[in-house]
């Protein structure tokens, strides 16, 4: 069989031991409670590079990264692009950036201008998606942003729970060149079979506008004692709704950690996909990633 290389597209980085200045990140502080995730402390190390994540990985025949927005806090979204960028030129493996930009707002276009001087700028993750999709909103700056997104080639990662995702077709369908990819396959919250019908209706329905991608990532956060079986429907729904042509896979690292090695998901994910043709695999695996994310 053969064992097809992996690009990952869901990294987060930080260094709180040597910030430059006006860079934070909150959701790593002492204090912090995650939201949804409860206690994260086990994975709270004061700094987690391309080289922490190289050092894990290795043996999982991975090719390349997207680092997604993990900042949070800092005081200009385009710092973190700027570090990156400067890491990014002595890494051991080649990466990608995907950063925040405040798309409803008047800084929009300054911030994906800032984005934009870096080489490895490929796309934007903006946190306030999914509460404007829960309330039902279209914000004409929003929608502007959008399409400076899509005339620039740039991908969207989108949060979006099952119960958004409606509303995510439609804002996808009102973009239909914009290259929208859904963040860790809706981030499920709980794992019953009710719970799973609904989200796999609505995942189908997402999946019916062309231009949206399904991320494979963070399966273990809600599920922290997992089992090979428990994953596997999940993974299998995803495939059925979008194909082998638009799917990618994310290990969630390292706050996936929190559940698992990284050689374990990974290859619990390779295992997942293993009965699809070899040029199948391969395209979730990396290759539809290398398109995307210009890896």
């Amino acid at each position: 069989m053969t064992r097809h290389p992996i690009i990952d597209t869901h990294v987060h980085f930080w260094d709180m031991a040597t910030p430059d200045l006006g860079m934070k990140w909150v959701w790593l502080e002492k204090e912090f409670v995650h939201p949804i995730l409860g206690d994260i402390d086990a994975m709270k190390s004061v700094k987690y590079t391309i080289e922490s994540v190289f050092a894990e990985s290795r043996f999982a025949d991975v090719s390349g990264f997207v680092h997604v927005q993990a900042a949070l806090g800092s005081a200009d979204p385009v710092d973190e692009t700027r570090w990156l960028t400067r890491m990014r030129e002595s890494a051991p493996v080649p990466f990608t950036i995907v950063a925040h930009a405040d798309l409803g707002t008047e800084h929009a276009i300054a911030q994906l201008d800032g984005h934009a001087e870096s080489p490895y700028f490929v796309g934007v993750r903006d946190f306030a998606a999914e509460p404007m999709l829960a309330a039902g909103e279209i914000n004409p700056v929003y929608e502007a942003s959008l399409r400076v997104l899509a005339e620039r080639g740039l991908v969207y990662d989108l949060d979006c729970e099952w119960m958004n995702m409606p509303a995510g077709t439609e804002l996808a369908r009102r973009h239909p060149d914009l290259s929208v990819v859904l963040e860790h396959i809706g981030f499920p919250r709980s794992r019953d079979d009710e719970y799973f019908e609904n989200w796999k209706r609505s995942l189908t329905e997402l999946a019916s506008a062309p231009n949206v991608t399904c991320k494979i990532s963070g399966l273990a956060m809600t599920d922290p004692r997992f089992t090979r079986d428990s994953l596997r429907r999940w993974v299998d729904a995803c495939v059925e709704a979008f194909g082998p042509d638009r799917c990618v896979l994310g290990s969630n690292w390292p706050v996936d950690r929190l559940y698992s090695s990284y050689d374990v998901i990974m290859d619990l994910y390779r295992e997942y996909i293993a009965e699809l043709s070899d040029s199948e695999q391969s395209k979730i695996l990396s290759e539809n990633a290398a398109r995307l994310y210009r890896l």
